[in-house]
């Protein structure tokens, strides 16, 4: 459907800073097309003006002058052939796209234990046996039982951790579910409450 007069979002060209909206868009684009060095310097003093108007709480803003001038020259896509009354050049930076960061890559075969549990399942293979290594088990125990509890909506089986942390330090440590005692009643009582709170 082509109606004539209708002017949709997707067929307008792209908005460079959106915050200023279309018509500042294209008053800059007026500007940049004059003939003159003194008509484009007055537009653009104009359009300046305008913009602080738009944004007088920018007023507060130390430099508030200095970011009015850079983004006009960013709008412009720097083609814009004034004498600006404030250096530009640190826009150029401004305007540039940072490169994308690359998402970690953990290769976690269960991730409802987290990475940094998977980091004391290796400290845990290294240590010697005694009571610094005892007390590391029993710490790394009650975390993952926590981060089962979590999962799981409040269902976890002490058998399972024990499986588990068994299995992931290649047979380092043994717990007995039996005898041994998982300290984890804080995180029960929030998932009961939420829970009777249904």
């Amino acid at each position: 459907m082509n109606i004539e007069g209708l002017d949709y979002n997707t067929q307008r060209t792209h908005l460079v800073l959106p915050e200023y909206g279309r018509e500042v868009q294209k008053m800059v684009d007026y500007a940049v097309s004059l003939p003159t060095k003194a008509e484009r310097q007055r537009c653009a003093e104009t359009i300046v003006s305008i913009m602080e108007r738009m944004f007088p709480q920018t007023k507060e803003g130390v430099d508030y002058k200095q970011k009015l001038w850079d983004h006009l020259a960013i709008i412009s896509d720097f083609k814009l052939d004034i004498d600006y009354p404030v250096d530009i050049s640190e826009a150029k930076k401004i305007s540039q796209k940072p490169e994308p960061l690359d998402y970690p890559k953990q290769k976690n075969p269960i991730k409802h234990y987290g990475s940094m549990v998977f980091e004391l399942f290796d400290q845990l293979k290294k240590m010697p046996p005694g009571s610094q290594r005892d007390e590391l088990a029993r710490l790394t125990a009650n975390q993952m039982k926590r981060n089962l509890i979590q999962w799981s909506h409040g269902s976890s089986e002490d058998e399972k951790v024990a499986d588990d942390l068994a299995k992931f330090t290649d047979g380092a440590i043994q717990l007995d579910p039996n005898t041994f005692r998982f300290n984890i009643g804080s995180m029960r009582d929030p998932i009961e409450k939420r829970r009777k709170k249904k």
